[in-house]
Order: structure tokens, then C-alpha cells, then sequence
């Protein structure tokens, strides 16, 4: 059992380049599957969801190659639309799979994905949207055959802005004969990355961001050479962390409108931020205020994957703060871990009220999901004493090497093959 071990109470000073983003890293490389052919994909996170989809993207005979951050794939030597049961329920973006192999082969067979346990995350939208495309979908024993000997553009209104949905369906929608309509669409910087990568192979997609997305099928697209946007909820992490533990960092290669929620909260508790091009400045202060009500929202609102730190933040102000989970119905496991650092948190219905305290004490906690991971880590960096998190396998699903970003940044982070024996 992995652990970091921290050394708090010590602010974070430095210059930190932002990795890619992992949100649009995997929907991208399920839709290289589009076309056969040498795709070259540029910036891909060194993470363990990443390796998951390179492991099922072999099983299906894909060839592909690590060169630093950038991956190479040969997607002409397909000789499976069956996804392993086994890796699709280490990572739900396995789902995204769907949508490129349906369009291109006429069939693909998936299970049920895995992934964080953070609440209900149902694929009907998914699937919904495929069968108004023309797929015929029957599930028995676990396994869901989609099958469509051609696929029709359809308008297609999604119950709630689902990202997966949105992205799924416009992968399998370029291929289509005529036009797709998708109203209601989520409408996340991912999502426009997407959208950029498929019209870069020749695909006709528009109204990525905004709610509604039109697709005009063509006959073939090509493969191409793509870089993947920076990763705004790691880059909002790490701004955060420099609030939360009085320091000051500079985040280079990043996308400062993507953030604005999050660097709009951040300024209400007191943080000083400055933006210039692609680089984004961030300074705590000695003692950051309470911002009353936040809310999580689809984009632009505050991001659901920002919430765990944030609440961090927030348990150290002076006066009291409310944060009201509405997006994810099991994402508040981290209150209790918070709890046993001193935090001053009452739980309601998918609501908390955080009374600040003046200062955090280190503990053994747990990542019980990805942001939550990264949530106690931030605590941990900001609290008296010595914090151990485990469950670090979590934490590695989203952040390359987090330990290194904040030892680079002077945070005393280390991580450890089993359990210490003492804090």
C-alpha cells in the first residue's frame, strides 16, 4: 500500500509547466480509431487511465509507442471491435470506445465501465444517443453489443449535458450519412478539443461550447499529427495549493479562460492572480476569507473536479462557507478524511458548511477518489505535522507524478512503498 508522506506548513514557491489534459488526452485517442493510418499525438499525461487505454487500445491491435510525451499509434491493424471486460472496468473513459468503433466497423461489443466511485455515472445518454444514430443495442450477461449496418444523422437532445455523451456521439456522428444535431450538449474546453482533433482529420463539426453541436457526416477522414490543450483541473490544483499553503507559484502552459470559476473563487478568498499569454501567476495571503455559497455547476460553473480542493481552502478561512455538490451524488467522501485534520465540517444532503479554523493537523487519511486524492495531499501540504494519504492509485489516474510537481515547488512530499509505521 503506496503512501505519501508530508511534511506541512510550508509554502510553495516555484515555476510549474501544466501537463495535458486527461479529459481530452482519452477521447482523442479512442478517436484516432476513426481512420486507419499514423497518428501522432502530442502532450499525453504520463498517467495510469492513459495506460489503461493504451492497454485496450493493443487488445484491439492497435500499435503505438511512447516518445516522451507524445504517442505514436498505428490504428490500421484492428483485429477485434471487443473490448476486454477486465480494462474497461479499471477506467470508465473506456466508454468512449463506443462511438469511433461503431462508426467504422459497424459493431463494437463493451461492458459496463469502472472508474472513481463518486456517485451515479449511468451510460444511458450513451447509449440513447447511439440508437437515434441508427445503432441496434442488446445487452445480456454484462455485455452490450451495438450493432448498425449504417449509421443516420438524427437530432438528439441529451436529458442532462453529459461530457461522455456529447463526445461519444460526435465520434461516431462524422461518419454518418447527413446531419447531426446535438442540443443540450455539454459544453467543456474538452469538448471543443475534440471537436478541433476530428476536423483536423477531416471531420465537419461545429458548435463545440456552445449547446448545441452540429455534425455533417463525411465519406473518409485521414490521420493526423494533433497537441491536446493543458489540463485546467490539474492547473487548478496547483493554484490552490499555492493559496492554501501562503505561497506563490507561476503555472506556465496553461489556458486561463478555461478557469475562470475557479481563479473567480480563488480572488474572492483573497488570492492575488496575475495572467499574461499562457502563463498564469497565483499568490496566497496569510489568511484567506470565506466566500459564502458555492455551488458545483456544468461548465462554465465551478467544476465538480475542483470541489475537493476547493473545500480544503475553504476549512481555512476566517468565517464560514457552504459548498453544495450538485453534480455527482457520492462526492463528498472526502469530508470525513478532512474531519480527522481538524477541519470543521457538518455534512448535510450533498452540502456542507465549512467553518474555517485557523490551521489544518496532519494524519493518516485516504483518497477515496482522483480530486479527493489531490484534495488531501493539498491539506497535507498546508497542515502542522506529518500527513499520510494513501490510496495513491487514485491520485495517479489524473496527476503525473504529483509528488515531484510539489517537491519542485519546495513542498516536503515523499512517497513510499508501504505503510510508515509512524507519523
Amino acid at each position: 500500500m503506496e503512501q505519501f508522506v508530508i511534511k506541512g506548513g510550508k509554502p510553495l514557491y516555484g515555476t510549474v509547466r501544466v501537463q495535458g489534459a486527461k479529459n481530452s488526452a482519452l477521447p482523442i485517442l479512442a478517436a484516432t480509431l476513426l481512420v486507419g493510418g499514423i497518428h501522432e499525438i502530442q502532450d499525453v499525461p504520463r498517467l495510469s487511465d492513459i495506460d489503461v487505454m493504451n492497454r485496450i487500445l493493443k487488445a484491439l491491435g492497435v500499435k503505438f509507442r511512447w516518445e516522451s510525451n507524445r504517442i505514436k499509434l498505428e490504428t490500421s491493424s484492428l483485429r477485434t471491435t471487443h473490448i476486454p471486460e477486465a480494462l474497461m472496468q479499471q477506467m470508465r473513459s473506456s466508454i468512449f470506445l463506443m462511438g469511433p468503433l461503431l462508426a467504422r466497423f459497424g459493431e463494437v461489443t463493451v461492458f459496463r465501465p469502472g472508474g472513481c466511485a463518486i456517485g451515479a455515472r449511468p451510460i444511458d445518454l450513451h447509449l440513447k444517443g447511439l440508437k437515434s444514430l441508427g445503432a441496434e443495442i442488446r445487452e445480456e450477461e454484462g455485455h452490450i453489443h451495438c450493432q448498425a449496418s449504417k449509421l443516420v444523422g438524427a437530432d438528439i437532445y441529451l436529458d442532462l449535458p453529459s461530457v461522455g455523451a456529447t463526445e461519444n456521439i460526435m465520434m461516431a456522428a462524422v461518419l454518418a450519412e447527413g446531419e447531426t444535431v446535438i442540443k443540450n450538449a455539454a459544453r467543456e474546453p474538452e469538448i471543443v478539443d475534440l471537436q478541433r482533433f476530428l476536423n483536423r482529420m477531416g471531420a465537419d463539426v461545429h458548435g463545440a461550447g456552445t449547446d448545441t453541436v452540429k455534425i455533417r457526416g463525411v465519406r473518409r477522414l485521414h490521420p493526423v499529427s494533433y497537441e491536446i490543450i493543458p489540463d485546467r483541473i490539474v492547473a487548478g490544483t496547483l493554484a490552490t495549493a499555492a493559496v492554501v499553503t501562503g505561497g506563490e507559484v507561476l503555472l506556465t502552459h496553461v489556458v486561463p479562460d478555461h478557469m475562470r470559476s475557479t481563479l473567480h473563487l480563488l480572488e474572492q478568498t483573497g488570492a492575488e492572480i496575475k495572467i499574461e499569454g499562457d502563463a498564469l501567476w497565483v499568490r496566497g495571503t496569510l489568511r484567506p476569507k470565506a466566500v459564502g455559497e458555492v455551488m458545483t455547476q456544468p461548465y462554465p460553473g465551478f467544476p465538480t473536479d475542483m470541489q475537493p480542493q476547493i473545500m480544503v481552502l475553504l476549512s481555512l478561512t476566517e468565517g464560514t462557507s457552504y459548498i453544495s455538490e450538485r453534480i455527482f451524488d457520492g462526492r463528498l467522501r472526502h469530508v470525513g478524511e478532512l474531519i480527522r485534520m481538524g477541519a470543521n465540517l457538518r455534512q448535510g444532503h450533498n452540502r456542507v458548511e465549512i467553518r474555517g479554523v485557523p490551521t489544518l493537523t496532519g494524519a493518516r487519511v485516504e483518497a477515496t477518489d482522483l480530486r479527493a486524492g489531490a484534495a488531501l495531499v493539498t491539506a497535507g501540504l498546508a497542515a502542522r505535522g506529518t500527513t499520510c494519504v494513501s490510496g495513491l492509485h487514485h491520485i495517479d489516474r489524473g496527476y503525473e507524478r504529483l509528488d515531484q510537481t510539489f517537491l519542485r515547488l519546495g513542498g516536503q512530499i515523499q512517497r513510499y512503498p508501504g505503510k510508515v509505521a509512524s507519523l
